[in-house]
């Protein structure tokens, strides 16, 4: 064989070989990222766990010890908002608007000031810090822009350019990850941060939900969120029980996400001149009441709600007013400015609201805590399909697929006609508005430069 032709067939099988590495790469990258938001969702739900119990250990260790929150509340709100306004920016609150909103813009520099390692980082830590505070907050909205930024990462370094998309795919990963339900994070990634079916996204976001649920599977295990529930209506009264959680949690749902959309203008209008100082005062307030309804209700509306609602879902009554303490809770929580999210101390106000009506009328307080959870939840989202597929999931109660669905679409109905906006989308608009000024500024210096040169 001559030497030219052994080398022509070489140099072939290299190209080849090298073409093969240039077209898997990406796969790679990404199925890498995928699996790294899983174990990242593990270790975050385990470290968030951990501040929760440290917090509590420490207010109930001694004979005064319970009163600590009015100063450890309201520190940790203001050092929590100093941080996050001053290292990370635009870490504020869930993390679900910021990644609905990079959805939405165009430029790569944009979504990096909502999506980045950096912000990542910052995520956790001070969702950490605020559980730590005893904030009525929860990790799983988190979870989501931390899955978002990863794959947003990743997918640059693997050469991705699929921007949308593998912000839906990080998001949903991330929702699958952290309440081990893979539907529905796959439902939220359509319903919620979408709103429409995209073809060309769906195989990115079944690939990642699979790849991160099995790495939180191999590090957790397979479990449902709440255990495992087997409540059903029975009785007249359990389906009294299913209007009156679907037209109560609905209209509770419309009215916190109204309330805090509207609070959100008032409160950038009044913090306008002094921003930083003025967010700071208002958080440290918050902190302190915060921190006064949680001794007032013994410690019960701390923290993510979790043990609460799971406790109405093993069909342990919850004090009447628990739902309202919590509501109060985890709303000056999310309009103090200090990072976290809304999910599962909803969750824990529906599975309160539930607990009281099924008290009341005389019927299952399981099952109403769960109908009370689907109502209220849909509510304050607006994405019934999310609602209904996510408690489902969570609570492995497949005897009220029926009443959970249907309490879902009454709560949405309800909320819709109480509030025209839903809450993730009203507020990612804020993100949005943000970044079009500031591009529209760096144009205009440039044009500006330009004109002088």
């Amino acid at each position: 064989m001559p030497p030219i032709y052994r080398k022509s067939k070489l140099l072939r099988r290299s190209r080849v070989i090298w073409g093969s590495f240039n077209l898997w790469r990406p796969r790679l990258v990404f199925w890498t990222g995928a699996l790294a938001i899983g174990v990242i969702s593990v270790g975050f739900a385990k470290l968030a766990d951990l501040a929760q119990r440290t917090f509590a250990g420490v207010t109930q260790s001694g004979e005064w010890m319970w009163l600590l929150p009015l100063a450890l509340t309201p520190l940790g709100f203001v050092l929590s908002a100093y941080l996050a306004a001053t290292l990370f920016p635009n870490s504020q609150g869930s993390g679900i608007p910021q990644a609905i909103a990079a959805r939405h813009l165009h430029h790569d520099e944009d979504r990096t000031k909502l999506l980045s390692l950096r912000l990542a980082f910052g995520k956790i830590v001070l969702t950490i810090l605020g559980l730590l505070s005893g904030a009525s907050i929860g990790r799983e909205g988190p979870t989501v822009q931390v899955g978002a930024s990863f794959m947003l990462a990743v997918a640059r370094f693997g050469g991705m350019a699929q921007a949308k998309g593998l912000i839906l795919a990080g998001s949903a990963a991330g929702i699958a990850a952290a309440f081990n339900t893979p539907l529905a994070g796959i439902v939220f990634a359509i319903e919620e941060m979408s709103r429409t079916y995209e073809s060309r996204a769906n195989g990115l976001v079944l690939t990642a939900v699979i790849l991160s649920g099995l790495a939180a599977l191999g590090l957790s295990g397979s479990y449902n969120y709440f255990g495992t529930a087997d409540a059903a209506p029975t009785m007249l009264r359990d389906w009294i029980v299913m209007l009156i959680c679907g037209i109560g949690g609905g209209a509770l749902g419309a009215t916190f996400s109204g309330l805090a959309l509207y609070a959100g203008i008032r409160i950038r209008r009044w913090a306008q001149p002094q921003p930083l100082k003025r967010m700071l005062i208002l958080a440290g307030l918050c902190g302190l009441f915060v921190a006064a309804v949680g001794v007032f209700s013994g410690g019960q509306t701390f923290g993510t709600g979790y043990e609460q609602a799971r406790g109405a879902v093993e069909g342990h009554a919850l004090p009447p007013l628990f739902f309202v303490e919590k509501l109060l809770a985890s709303f000056l929580s999310m309009i103090s400015g200090i990072p976290g999210g809304i999910f599962a101390p909803s969750l824990a106000v529906g599975a309160g609201f539930g607990s009281t009506v099924g008290t009341l009328i005389g019927g299952s307080v399981a099952l109403a805590a769960i109908l009370g959870m689907a109502g209220y939840f849909a509510g304050v989202v607006q994405a019934p399909m999310t609602a209904f597929v996510i408690i489902l999931e969570m609570t492995g109660d497949h005897q009220a697929v029926i009443p959970i669905m249907a309490v879902s679409m009454i709560g949405y109905v309800t909320s819709r006609l109480l509030s025209r906006e839903p809450l993730y989308h009203g507020l990612s608009r804020v993100f949005i508005a943000a970044a079009i000024r500031a591009r529209r500024a760096m144009d205009k210096e440039a044009g500006g430069e330009h004109a002088a040169s």
